[in-house]
């Protein structure tokens, strides 16, 4: 086993005292170290019950014949992070989290891991940290969070409350709901917040790349059931790594094992297929690149785009339509909604791409797809969990309303919430990447998330050189209807960080402007915007991108069913700023953030880190 390096022989003998003084018994040398690898923390919705779920999986890492081994990275909540400085931190957040899980991993030479994880940066930071590792890894994750329901049955999230706070600003408006009863109703229990926002549609992505079991991104995180999940990943984890110590002894175990054997082009194809499906969130394009890099692959956004014209947008959830991720799951889930892709759209999904459950995806789509008659009695007793829409319920404590989901009785359509490719919201996939001489390396869309009179927009530049800027003038009244609110120097080095645009992008909304005001920025979203928001645009304005050569009152046209953004501007006119643009100096010059601006990538790219010049 890898771990003999630090437990075998006469020359580790002070490397097994240590180990002792942790509480390694005598018989636990034998047995594979499993690294438990938990981000819990108490300021993050998602991550505050991760040290119970901590406890589950090292016991049953211990039934199964493992010695687990717990260690922590750090966690940042975006949503508390948003609307000042704390946000620049947010993104740069992904490649401490790599870079500390390999850095624990290798450092202690363990057998394999599970990573305990939720919400964005988090997910993605671990993910690539396990590519470089390359030992056997699964995901579990926390599950999310019950939709919060209002006096009148109405359903809210955290968008919610961000659209109520910009609202109450706006002089006149007299709202529907009063902000403090959807702020104390908005998030009413522990998990990821409950739109597919960021956290979700990561976790969700997970099932598809292979590395998590079916479930993983829809269960409730209080569902009871999510113990029996747990479990189970503490007793995989243990087998993977037997399994990869009989590989490494000549054996064929007749199984793939490691991230770098599961996380493929075909696996990431399979992801961003789904993403596509479910109109998931901006952000998974940025993630999905950086894991891709990771593992070698050569992959990028014009691929991205081939896949979405290719998939049909069967499924939308908060923020762009009402149904929540609870609703999805009762629908049938991830698997559910390959299961549907599949049907429609016969070879799109790669279905011999192998996962962590020791099958390959088809084989789970055909247990997990509780619309396909292959469905297994598991599959549709975990369909049948549902909220308990209840203020307070703790994690792990919530029984299913019914024996399956058969038996469930549901306010809602589940054929409505995932429906099949023939009665799609469009033939094309939920999220798009545009192109033009303000974004020649390419800027993304949630199209699933935007208004149908939006998806072509033309109008005059309203400039803003910070996202907080920008906030203050769209409840001031400076943005009128038919403009275009462009956010500049708030890319991954002149942010720095890429800070998300949920503040600005939510007061559109709030100050009733979502159906005639478009957003365009090289910073990034939150999975929970929606409306006719551009990000990521590429090369941004610190990096002399053309987004940071346009004035006020430039005339920029969106055309998405096109792909395409402009500004109304000839090449010359625009040669001829660009020759007298001058690199701003960088906002902060100490600290992380001054390491992070230096060696900060293009989000083309996945904004991830480069070598300095000269290296490499």
């Amino acid at each position: 086993m890898r771990s003999d390096l630090i437990k075998c022989g006469t020359a580790r003998a002070p490397h097994r005292s240590l180990l002792r003084a942790t509480g390694v018994a005598e018989e636990d040398f034998g047995k594979p170290f499993i690294a438990v690898c938990n981000s819990y923390t108490d300021v993050i919705p998602g991550h505050v019950h991760l040290h119970k779920v901590g406890e589950i999986v090292k016991e049953a890492i211990r039934k199964a014949g493992g010695v687990p081994i717990e260690f922590n990275t750090i966690g940042i909540c975006d949503g508390i992070a948003m609307g000042h400085s704390g946000m620049k931190y947010s993104l740069p957040s992904r490649e401490l989290i790599a870079d500390s899980v390999e850095t624990m991993v290798t450092a202690h030479r363990f057998d394999a891991m599970i990573c305990l994880t939720n919400c964005d940066k988090i997910i993605p930071g671990m993910l690539m940290a396990s590519i470089r590792c390359n030992i056997p890894t699964l995901f579990a994750s926390g599950g999310p969070m019950e939709a919060g329901v209002l006096k009148d049955g109405t359903k809210v999230d955290l968008i919610s409350s961000f659209v109520a706070a910009a609202a109450e600003q706006q002089e006149g408006n007299t709202p529907e709901h009063s902000l403090q009863e959807v702020e104390q109703s908005a998030c009413p229990s522990c998990g990821s917040c409950s739109g597919m926002f960021t956290a979700n549609s990561m976790n969700c992505l997970c099932e598809a790349l292979g590395m998590a079991f079916p479930t993983n991104g829809t269960l409730l995180a209080t569902s009871e059931l999510r113990r029996e999940l747990f479990e189970k990943a503490g007793e995989r984890i243990v087998e993977m790594a037997l399994l990869q110590d009989k590989r490494e002894k000549g054996e064929d175990v007749g199984q793939k094992l490691l991230p770098r054997e599961i996380i493929t082009t075909e696996a990431v194809d399979n992801a961003m297929v789904l993403d596509m499906a479910m109109g998931g969130s901006t952000n998974t394009v940025l993630h999905s690149l950086a894991i891709a890099n990771e593992a070698g692959l050569d992959y990028n956004v014009k691929r991205m785009n081939d896949l979405s014209e290719k998939t049909p947008n069967i499924c939308k959830v908060s923020p762009s339509c009402h149904y929540h991720v609870e609703d999805v799951h009762n629908s049938g889930g991830i698997h559910t909604i390959l299961g549907e892709v599949e049907r429609g759209c016969k070879g799109l999904l790669n279905l011999d791409c192998p996962t962590i459950t020791g099958k390959t995806l088809g084989e789970n789509i055909k247990e997990w797809d509780i619309r396909c008659d292959t469905a297994t009695p598991e599959a549709k007793r975990f369909a049948a969990a549902s909220s308990s829409r209840k203020c307070g319920t703790q994690a792990m404590s919530n029984p299913p309303a019914a024996a399956t989901i058969d038996e469930l009785k549901l306010d809602f359509d589940p054929q409505d919430c995932v429906r099949d490719v023939a009665n799609a919201y469009s033939q094309q996939g939920g999220l798009a990447i545009l192109f033009g001489n303000i974004a020649p390396l390419g800027a993304v869309v949630k199209s699933a998330g935007v208004l149908p009179q939006m998806m072509k927009h033309s109008g005059p530049a309203v400039i803003f050189e910070s996202e907080t800027d920008a906030y203050e003038g769209i409840v001031s009244g400076q943005v009128q209807k038919g403009d275009v609110v462009v956010i500049r120097y708030e890319g991954p080095k002149g942010g720095p960080g890429m800070q998300e645009m949920l503040a600005p992008t939510t007061a559109i909304k709030g100050v009733g402007l979502d159906d005639s005001v478009a957003l365009i920025t090289d910073g990034r979203f939150s999975g929970g915007t929606a409306g006719a928001c551009i990000g990521h645009i590429s090369p941004e304005a610190a990096a002399g991108g053309p987004i940071g050569l346009l004035r006020e009152g430039d005339i920029v046209e969106i055309d998405i069913p096109s792909q395409s953004l402009n500004v109304k501007l000839s090449d010359e006119e625009l040669a001829g700023r660009k020759a007298s643009w001058q690199a701003p100096e960088p906002r902060i010059k100490t600290g992380w953030l001054a390491r992070y601006t230096a060696l900060a990538t293009s989000a083309d790219t996945g904004a991830v880190l480069g070598l300095p010049k000269g290296e490499g």
